[in-house]
């Protein structure tokens, strides 16, 4: 089996050192609220992504993260790391693979790992909007924080990513992805996130984001949902 997976992994390199390489691109949305006086709270988030193609190959990173304090108690820690590969069949259809992990200090996992193959298709894809779905089988593995028992179990996701341009320089953007253990129903993540970018430069950009995390499990003293509005400074390189 170590074999196999050598040898595939070195012809995949072999094929994308081939194939014509695109430049790095990154998106990275920075939020920062400081408040001093009869309150003293501190809020910090972070949304980025960097992603890079070889030809048909493509990678991609993506990391959100929150963390806040008030009074100098930390009441937000959390964050979402996924690593994807894309290789494109055609225009409108792909395959890839995820690997995912989510921690959070104030919910009832210690944290959650995912990963597994997906299946994208592309709905439509212009410069005035773009309509992307994925949908994922996954092996999925959540460790509990009070009880420190895991979880193993097969999952699926499906996702659905869709951006408009409103007007010359104010953009629209959706994504909704739905994340569920195939043999118990109850067990399930929802996530959203709504958000408008105005253009200043080729660079900077300023945006409002809006996200919903939802758990449909949660341990007895926690929320069944997250949510987290943004003012950000937006930088595409």
């Amino acid at each position: 089996m170590k074999k196999i997976l050598l040898s595939a992994l070195v012809a995949s390199s072999v094929v994308m050192a081939a194939a014509p390489e695109s430049k790095l691109v990154t998106h990275t949305e920075l939020g920062f609220i400081d408040t001093q006086g009869n309150t003293r709270t501190q809020t910090f988030n972070l949304d980025a992504s960097a992603k890079k193609n070889w030809g048909k190959h493509m990678f991609s990173f993506t990391v959100d993260a929150q963390y806040a304090t008030n009074d100098d108690i930390e009441n937000k820690n959390k964050y979402t790391a996924e690593l994807n590969y894309d290789y494109s069949i055609t225009p409108k259809l792909a395959f890839g693979y995820l690997i995912g992990f989510k921690q959070d200090r104030f919910s009832s996992y210690d944290y959650q790992l995912y990963t597994g193959p997906a299946v994208k298709y592309t709905a439509m894809k212009s410069a005035e909007q773009n309509l992307n779905f994925e949908a994922n089988i996954l092996y999925a593995k959540d460790k509990f924080k009070i009880s420190k028992d895991t979880n193993e179990y097969t999952a699926y996701r499906v996702a659905a990513f869709y951006d408009k341009q409103l007007l010359k320089n104010l953009k629209f953007f959706q994504e909704l992805n739905y994340r569920a253990d195939l043999s118990d129903s109850e067990n399930y993540f929802a996530y959203s996130k709504t958000s408008l970018t105005s253009k200043l430069s080729d660079v900077l950009s300023a945006g409002l984001s809006y996200k919903v995390d939802y758990v449909n499990t949660p341990a007895p003293t926690k929320e069944y949902t997250d949510r987290t509005f943004t003012a950000n400074l937006i930088i595409d390189y």
